[in-house]
């Protein structure tokens, strides 16, 4: 009857903006666990071109003119995995939730118009 197709597009409407609000969080998680570690590897070699360039032609080459750089440069890099990784454990995490949120709402309106439907008829 109408009102079961109008409770029906209700329960549509208000699952697919409950779904897009999660996916959008979870795009987000996803693009940050995917791009922090090219921005680790930007911050690497630009550690290591600074160490580069400090170096001059005509001195020695010591060990305390490249740790800071390198240093840096390996810094940069931890901190692109140390991003990277929760940001990935979490977009799987909350990935999986989504997908049992979305079960059992699709469930619940399943069963809310069964007991609904028999009772219009």
């Amino acid at each position: 009857t109408a009102a079961v197709d109008g409770a029906r597009r209700a329960m549509r409407a208000t699952y697919q903006r409950e779904m897009d609000g999660l996916e959008s969080h979870l795009a987000f998680l996803a693009s940050v666990g995917s791009v922090s570690p090219y921005v680790g590897l930007l911050g690497t070699v630009w550690g290591i071109r600074r160490a580069m360039l400090g170096l001059d032609a005509s001195a020695l080459v010591g060990l305390y003119r490249l740790a800071a750089p390198v240093g840096e440069a390996l810094l940069m890099t931890a901190l692109g995995l140390g991003v990277a990784i929760p940001a990935l454990i979490a977009h799987n995490l909350l990935s999986r939730q989504a997908r049992l949120l979305e079960a059992e709402l699709e469930g619940f309106a399943h069963d809310l118009l069964a007991l609904r439907a028999p009772a219009q008829a």
